[in-house]
């Protein structure tokens, strides 16, 4: 039972919470126009709840698979507790900047 007990201990200390602090490695540099927009609007929008892509009050975005039209689906309509940004918040071509920045994320060195 002890052995037991000492099992289910170690096993739950080890899910802990992983690290949600800001991202260690260097800061990604747009390689185009939009990405250094979306960056920019990134910082403005996104990063309270995803600080540089990664997990903080919503989950990480660097290491996310999905296509850029779900992406902006997600910005649009909003999933979860994220909240939805409509037309007067930011425009379609602001959506996709945001969309492209964290594809960039996803493909830079920190987020692998």
């Amino acid at each position: 039972m002890l052995r037991a007990s000492l099992v289910i201990v170690a096993v739950l200390a080890a899910c802990g919470r992983q690290h949600r602090g800001e991202p260690t490695a260097p800061e990604l540099r747009p390689r185009t126009a939009e990405v250094s927009a979306g960056q920019k609007l990134f910082r403005k929008f996104c990063y309270q709840c995803h600080p540089g892509g990664s997990a903080g009050i919503g989950p990480a975005l660097n290491n996310k698979p999905l296509p850029e039209f779900a992406i902006r689906t997600q910005i649009r309509k909003g999933v979860g507790a994220m909240p939805a940004f409509p037309d007067d918040w930011l425009d379609d071509s602001e959506v996709a900047a945001i969309a492209e920045y964290v594809q960039a994320l996803r493909a830079s060195p920190k987020s692998r």
